[in-house]
């Protein structure tokens, strides 16, 4: 029969695995949430992501983003940067959440703040997948399939701060503006549905749900005291 600490330790490895994957499947489901539920209330595909704020998938958009949000703040690692990092995420897809980007042509000052939450929810998402998913426990030997997750942790970072890079210079030289070249392809919602897809790959794996990246069974013992922290 197992010991209590044994089954505390699996209980909570349980819990971490089931919210990294809750994670990451919000993110690989809202852009095509968003897009197809728009295309069925007979709203086109929007600018942004952000800009559905304003269509009928305003509940959607806002909700996803508080749950994310909301299971960022309770996701607590080994160390003081997995804490950080997911205090900052929580606060920061709240803020997208509740400031939302101005219409075309707005001006208003919560719209810049919205950019504001937006870029700093996606640089600290790539952070997650860079530098915090791909730490390797110093007392182990990396696994193979270690060193497969942290490659794919890292073209999933570096995807994102690729797509940041492009929205930058998409905004910055007006390439999406009314009546631009590239305005009618929507380059920035599918940027940022790029990134977001990235960041719920990314979490999916580190939940282990992606099996032909799980390490095999650990014995009991190494199991039951097991931080979900570093080195998966």
């Amino acid at each position: 029969m197992p010991s209590a600490p044994t089954v505390v330790g699996r209980t909570l490895v349980a819990s971490y695995v089931f919210l990294r994957q809750a994670i990451g499947y919000l993110g690989l489901t809202l852009p095509i949430v968003l897009a197809i539920g728009g295309l069925v209330s007979h709203t086109v595909i929007q600018d942004s992501m952000s800009a559905y704020y304003h269509t009928d998938m305003r509940n959607i958009f806002v909700g996803v983003l508080c749950a994310i949000g909301v299971f960022m703040l309770s996701y607590r690692g080994q160390e003081w940067q997995d804490v950080l990092a997911g205090d900052l995420a929580c606060v920061f897809a709240i803020g997208v959440a509740w400031f939302p980007v101005n219409l075309p042509g707005g001006t208003s000052p919560i719209g810049y703040i919205h950019y504001f939450f937006a870029t700093s929810l996606f640089l600290t998402l790539s952070y997650f997948s860079l530098c915090l998913f791909t730490k390797t426990d110093p007392v182990k030997r990396p696994t193979r399939k270690k060193l497969q997750r942290n490659v794919v942790y890292k073209i999933c970072g570096y995807t994102m701060l690729g797509a940041i890079a492009l929205i930058g210079v998409i905004k910055v030289l007006g390439l999406d503006a009314s009546g631009a070249a590239l305005h009618d392809l929507d380059p920035v919602f599918w940027l940022e549905a790029t990134t977001v897809v990235a960041f719920g790959i990314s979490w999916l794996i580190k939940g282990e749900g992606i099996g032909m990246l799980n390490d095999g069974p650990e014995p009991a013992a190494s199991a039951a005291i097991e931080m979900p922290g570093r080195g998966r």
